[in-house]
């Protein structure tokens, strides 16, 4: 009886939805996503927050001496004592963390150890050189994965199939900075075609160097990185292509004397297309990933770089400045994926309204 009661109740919410116009339910579905996502946000910072804290609070590693380095031997117990007590390590792990979360509260991230500058200003300037990296890397993946998918899809078993699945899977399973290393020293030692290190050429300021001269350094680190992103797309888009090809109506175009590529690109395309989108916002955490090494292998000065540099050098303001940045890049790629899948899929909103109607 109460299985009945909630089947007729959940009828009666997707009645009162087929009711509502198109715009409300979207507008209630929207502010409904909203605060969803917004409060699952605040606590996911919160407890990144606490535990990048504890971890870096209990690290072998001495901030101090990572950041001095040979020099630690020529600074005295004095000295020493004076940096300590300058940023806060001579206080109680407990203390620091109240005083940090406090700050960060408010909007400040801290002061950069390494950069003697604020930790929001160094992660704004770096993120913008690595932005144009990750989003071409992005985009190539993003567009190149999903075509060989379809083809490999549309050719199950065939030679393209195979040769693309091999591809795919080689590059699912060889890491980011070999690929890097290998292209390197392809077109940029034995070729000379593009630049060896950096995001500009060495001496020169970033307002000094034109749009083209950016592009040319940023073109082998970026098809690096989308070289190994486009494994995953590719795999993701062939199986949902083939499980299209296998339905009903796609048999039914083919038996009306449509190639196998037009049934592809005319009739699965639309049931391949919004997995694939949901796919490539949700690698964003992979992106950046991959960001961090690519950077590494062609000293491209990005967040990246900053990254490694801060947690070499125990730069521990910046290091979990970049932590909480990362963790809110990846959130908001996951959210517009919900999102676009929430506008895209009617299902979504209907489901939304039923439960409000419930």
């Amino acid at each position: 009886m109460e299985l009945k009661s909630e089947l007729q109740d959940t009828a009666a919410g997707d009645l009162k939805c087929l009711r509502l116009p198109f715009l409300t339910a979207l507008l209630y579905a929207t502010a409904k996503f909203i605060c969803r996502k917004g409060a699952r946000l605040v606590l996911l910072i919160a407890s990144v927050a606490t535990l990048s804290f504890i971890l870096v609070s209990f690290s072998p590693v001495d901030p101090i001496d990572a950041y001095l380095g040979p020099a630690v031997l020529k600074v005295s117990p004095e000295q020493r004592a004076v940096i300590a007590h300058r940023w806060g390590l001579d206080e109680p792990p407990l203390k620091r963390y109240e005083k940090w979360a406090g700050n960060l509260i408010q909007g400040n991230f801290g002061i950069s150890t390494i950069y003697n500058e604020s930790v929001l200003s160094v992660i704004g300037k770096r993120f913008i050189t690595s932005f144009w990296l990750m989003l071409m890397a992005w985009t190539i993946s993003g567009l190149l994965g999903f075509i060989m998918g379809i083809f490999a899809g549309a050719y199950e078993s065939g030679f393209i199939d195979k040769v693309i699945s091999i591809y795919a899977y080689t590059m699912a399973s060889t890491p980011t900075f070999w690929v890097g290393m290998i292209l390197l020293t392809i077109f940029s030692i034995h070729l000379g075609w593009t630049p060896v290190c950096g995001a500009w050429p060495i001496g020169m300021e970033a307002d000094q160097v034109g749009i083209l001269e950016r592009i040319h350094h940023l073109l082998l680190p970026a098809v690096t990185l989308s070289l190994i992103g486009v494994a995953q797309i590719t795999l993701h888009t062939r199986e949902k292509t083939i499980e299209a090809m296998r339905s009903e109506y796609a048999i039914f175009a083919r038996a009306q004397g449509e190639s196998r590529l037009g049934t592809a690109f005319h009739r699965a395309i639309r049931n391949v297309a919004l997995p694939a989108v949901t796919l490539q916002f949700a690698s964003l955490g992979e992106l950046f990933g991959g960001a961090v090494l690519t950077e590494q292998v062609f000293a491209y000065p990005g967040l990246g770089k900053a990254t490694v540099e801060a947690g070499y050098r125990g730069d521990v303001p910046l290091l979990l400045g970049i932590v909480l940045f990362s963790t809110f890049f990846v959130f908001a790629g996951n959210t517009t994926a919900d999102f676009i899948y929430m506008i895209v899929d009617p299902r979504m909103r209907k489901r939304s309204c039923g439960k409000r109607g419930a």
